[in-house]
């Protein structure tokens, strides 16, 4: 049969056909890369002082048209990878983007920037939320990546509060699989754990394992997993909870992988800029909204929504900074604001609000 071990090429012969390719994709690639810098050319010709060379829209739809003619083996998430490594490769010879994220080195939000913007980005760590906000603001850095809620902890409130007070647009999101391990530093035997560290987000997402494995170790919050990690390092009789990164960052051990309670725990981060986002095709739009406080208000946000069908994704409310008992909604929905219905949608509940503001439309997550 022609598909017998005995009809295939030698190895020989398919190691000089992966030669041969691997030569005509260098050429390729160096060839997209030359492109890029003539595109920088041309954009700073056209736009001067206020050229954006990362255009969140149009790098969602590469993305997007890439997964969608991938015929495999390689999966489609994988293959858009390799390719986001490569636009932001060459993104980098137009101008290196700098992005600050929560930190220290090592968290699941610097992992979600690389994920969004690919190793080519200069990664910048902050030490709180509105820090990564006051960066962008101040234009110390292009953009800052936050998160906003966790699919078992729930929304990230300092995140939320932070939009209220800033003119920030949201530019992107990005949504990564959470796995947690239990890892140790040289000095910790496994019988011997009487310590262990986390961000208080994570020992809740995995409450039922550490009952269940370590009911008599203490459990101490830190500011962030990496710090966690850090921390163990030197440290006895001590275990830590944390990502990949970490371990790798730290040099741990991990004598436990994927804690988590459950299963498809994932968290959603948020690309925050400067600058509108023009429609992708595929796009979702972030409102904070004000209500006055009488009956019916929560109905007037929603029933907009309905009349003109458009699908609401998520609504949480916080207390208002602006008087006791007052909240505020933040409401995403798909679609863009430059669509009739979303218009049609937001000057109904604009006429009913005391305050409306956009926080962005943006590309949904496409990686």
């Amino acid at each position: 049969m022609s598909d017998s071990p005995s009809s295939w090429p030698d190895l020989a012969t398919l190691r000089d056909r992966i030669d041969d390719i691997d030569r005509q994709l260098q050429v390729l690639i160096n060839q997209r890369a030359e492109c890029a810098q003539q595109v920088a050319q041309s954009k700073m010709a056209a736009e001067g002082d206020d050229t954006h060379f990362y255009r969140p829209e149009r790098e969602a739809q590469v993305l997007r048209q890439i997964m969608e003619r991938n015929q495999g083996p390689l999966s489609s998430e994988e293959i858009a990878r390799l390719f986001r490594e490569i636009m932001s490769s060459c993104l980098a010879l137009e101008r290196p983007i700098k992005v600050a994220y929560l930190g220290p080195e090592g968290t699941f939000t610097q992992q979600a920037a690389l994920k969004h913007f690919g190793h080519g980005a200069i990664s910048v760590p902050m030490t709180a939320i509105d820090e990564v906000f006051r960066e962008v603001e101040a234009g110390a850095v292009d953009y800052g990546v936050v998160p906003v809620e966790n699919s078992t902890e729930g929304v990230i409130s300092h995140t939320l509060d932070s939009f209220m007070d800033s003119s920030l647009q949201i530019c992107g999101e990005v949504v990564l699989r959470i796995h947690q391990h239990l890892m140790v530093g040289e000095n910790s035997r496994p019988d011997k754990i009487s310590t262990i560290y986390s961000h208080a987000s994570s020992l809740a997402q995995c409450r039922k394992w550490l009952d269940a494995h370590y009911p008599h170790a203490e459990r101490v919050a830190m500011p962030s997993n990496a710090e966690a990690a850090r921390k163990v390092k030197g440290e006895w009789h001590s275990a830590a909870i944390a990502g990949d990164m970490a371990a790798e960052l730290y040099g741990l051990t991990r004598l436990a992988e994927k804690i988590e309670d459950t299963p498809d725990n994932s968290t959603r981060f948020l690309i925050i800029g400067r600058q509108e986002v023009p429609p992708s095709g595929d796009d979702k739009t972030s409102l904070m909204v004000s209500m006055r406080n009488q009956p019916g208000a929560l109905f007037e946000v929603l029933d907009p929504f309905h009349r003109h069908g458009v699908d609401m994704t998520r609504i949480e409310s916080r207390p208002s900074h602006t008087g006791v008992w007052n909240y505020v909604f933040f409401i995403d929905f798909k679609g863009h604001t430059a669509s009739s219905n979303v218009q049609q949608v937001l000057q109904d509940i604009g006429e009913k609000a005391a305050d409306l503001k956009i926080l962005g439309a943006y590309p949904r997550g496409v990686l």
